[in-house]
């Protein structure tokens, strides 16, 4: 089975940000209206509306997802969400060097109260783009845990991002206005991911005695000249909470070769896959442990390095592939590198250096 969601994601959120701004109607004004006073510096007594998503956002999650784009629905999406601060948690994906996406849940003032803010985007085709949306709407019961993100310039009748925790199933469902063709909201994608693991966001988790309660960004005035919450290839230069200001991650370049024996096509795929536990015991390959994805690219065989950025610090294994069959997973005649304990371990703001040689034929 093929696992390109990283590139479909990637082509949905391009489909769902770039579009103009929105000409329909507007939300009503009073409901994006400042409160009367303002809430003061936050301290762990402050409201903070949608502080209880951050206790269920660290986890590795995978799932399928459906669309009612032309890019129809495909089988998985795998996440690792863990902590950069006290009160910030942050993710990344990506298919190759051009496809990617992030994602990030901080708390910011706004609107003088402090709320969750929702930070996505990334690269599409060589395009990037940022676009930040506040919570508006909570609610907290037992087993059900519901989070509403909206574009707090442009309304929510542009685009907005329902959340929702139950048991060990994480639902996303966004919804936009079609490029600015209804004058109203339709779903436009439905992930309904599983939480495969929690243990891997375990350190981040006490180094910073996650949560607390701290201001990440001020957005009291920051977009006020902006129609909407969004920063394009061009004005990426002033997106307020760029790449090089978030916190806690690092990144990791891979070098990829292959031995003598084994001369690569330039038309066939090579797969990078990184897990948090081995894949193997030995020679004896544990399924069980792919709940441990964390990150993974597709590149073209002739490519000779990869850097995954924006990554988080901890330990990982290494796995390397040369798919000869095209079908996007490890079966018999692919080429793989025989290192099957190639490990390293990333620091904070750190950068690691890795070789992996693609240099045996799966029988």
């Amino acid at each position: 089975m093929k696992n390109y969601s990283g590139l479909l994601f990637a082509v949905f959120l391009a489909v769902m940000i770039t579009s103009p701004s929105c000409k329909c109607k507007k939300d009503k004004p009073e409901e994006n209206a400042p409160t009367a006073t303002d809430p003061g510096t936050i301290n762990s007594s402050t409201n903070v509306m949608g502080y209880g998503i951050l206790n269920r956002l660290p986890a590795i999650w995978n799932g399928p997802v459906a669309s009612s784009t032309m890019l129809g629905s495909y089988p998985e999406w795998i996440v690792d969400l863990r902590p950069v601060s006290a009160a910030q948690v942050c993710a990344k994906n990506e298919l190759d060097s051009l496809n990617n996406i992030l994602m990030s849940f901080f708390i910011v003032k706004h609107n003088n109260a402090y709320k969750m803010a929702f930070r996505n985007g990334g690269g599409f085709a060589g395009s990037n783009r940022i676009a930040y949306a506040v919570i508006d709407s909570v609610s907290e019961t037992s087993n059900n845990y519901f989070y509403r993100f909206s574009d707090f310039r442009a309304g929510k009748n542009r685009v907005y991002t329902n959340v929702l925790f139950k048991d060990d199933s994480l639902i996303v469902h966004v919804y936009t206005n079609v490029y600015n063709t209804q004058a109203t909201t339709t779903s436009h994608m439905l992930w309904r991911a599983k939480r495969q693991d929690a243990t891997s966001a375990s350190n981040a988790i006490a180094h910073f005695s996650f949560p607390q309660k701290q201001m990440v960004k001020d957005f009291s005035t920051t977009f006020d000249s902006k129609p909407e919450a969004i920063y394009y290839d061009s004005d990426l230069a002033n997106d307020p909470y760029n790449a090089a200001a978030q916190p806690y991650l690092g990144k990791t370049i891979v070098n990829i070769s292959y031995n003598a024996t084994h001369t690569p096509d330039p038309s066939k795929k090579a797969f990078l896959m990184i897990t948090t536990q081995p894949l193997f015991s030995g020679f004896t390959y544990i399924p069980a442990n792919l709940k441990y994805r964390s990150r993974y690219v597709f590149l073209s065989a002739d490519d000779t390095q990869f850097t995954f950025d924006y990554m988080h610090p901890g330990t990982y294994y290494i796995y390397s592939l040369y798919d000869t069959n095209g079908d996007g997973t490890f079966s018999s005649g692919d080429w793989i590198a025989s290192n099957l304990t190639n490990t390293f371990t990333l620091a904070d703001h750190g950068t690691q250096t890795v070789n992996t040689m693609i240099d045996f034929t799966i029988p």
